[in-house]
């Protein structure tokens, strides 16, 4: 039994571009839908058909980071931003608001597929730890893909979540930036890259909003980050 593809929404205006881009994501086993302006882009992106979504900042009709606001106002699915090479502000803003990486244009197309599927993979299961992981009040049900304070949902993107059950996994031992950078998103980590600080940032404050302070992402200075609960 073959199975089933993911199911890739590409928002890009280029129609060119993104016609090659889908005829080689489908030749990876990707089931592929290009839009090319941003009404087209929301109405899909908010339908709750697809598995990730690819797209681009430059939008006729509006810009790429006002959709991805809009989607993640209801929603968790994987998002990669496609950004100019050279703005590091697009890269940072879209990680801020919950994009869970980006590659910028011009892009390398196996590269893209690698961090696609870096995105759509969940963190490796360990049978001796199981789904079910706790930390004072902390929950999660990785089989689920739920997590709760107290038992109230946390709302967490796709990679807010496989990077707390990264870190739930580790106990106390301090999980690293290049070690984050390799099985969050699955590429080594560049020097000049944020993308996992934004990520710790936003997991963060939305920990401790929920837990009023009590749980926390301690930072060990110079080495990475760890969980933990106030006493």
């Amino acid at each position: 039994m073959n199975t089933p593809a993911f199911n890739i929404l590409l928002v890009d205006d280029d129609a060119a571009l993104t016609q090659m881009l889908a005829e080689y994501l489908e030749g990876e086993g990707f089931a592929c839908r290009a839009v090319h302006t941003l009404a087209d882009g929301r109405e899909a992106a908010l339908s709750g058909h697809y598995d990730a979504v690819i797209l681009d900042v430059m939008l006729p009709g509006g810009n790429g980071i006002d959709l991805l606001r809009a989607i993640r106002g209801t929603s968790d699915v994987p998002v990669i931003m496609l950004t100019a090479k050279s703005n590091d502000t697009e890269r940072v803003i879209g990680l801020e608001l919950g994009a869970d990486d980006y590659v910028a244009k011009p892009y390398f197309p196996p590269e893209l597929v690698a961090r696609l599927r870096a995105v759509l993979r969940r963190p490796a299961r360990r049978a001796a730890s199981g789904d079910h992981l706790r930390l004072g009040a902390l929950a999660l049900d990785a089989a689920r893909r739920w997590a709760g304070w107290e038992g109230m949902a946390l709302e967490l993107t796709a990679t807010e979540f496989n990077l707390l059950e990264i870190l739930l996994r580790g106990g106390e031992r301090v999980s690293t930036k290049d070690e984050l950078s390799l099985r969050l998103l699955g590429r080594r980590r560049e020097s000049y890259d944020r993308s996992i600080d934004v990520h710790i940032s936003n997991l963060r404050q939305k920990l401790e909003r929920a837990s009023r302070e009590s749980l926390r992402i301690a930072t060990v200075r110079g080495i990475g980050w760890r969980l933990e609960v106030a006493p």
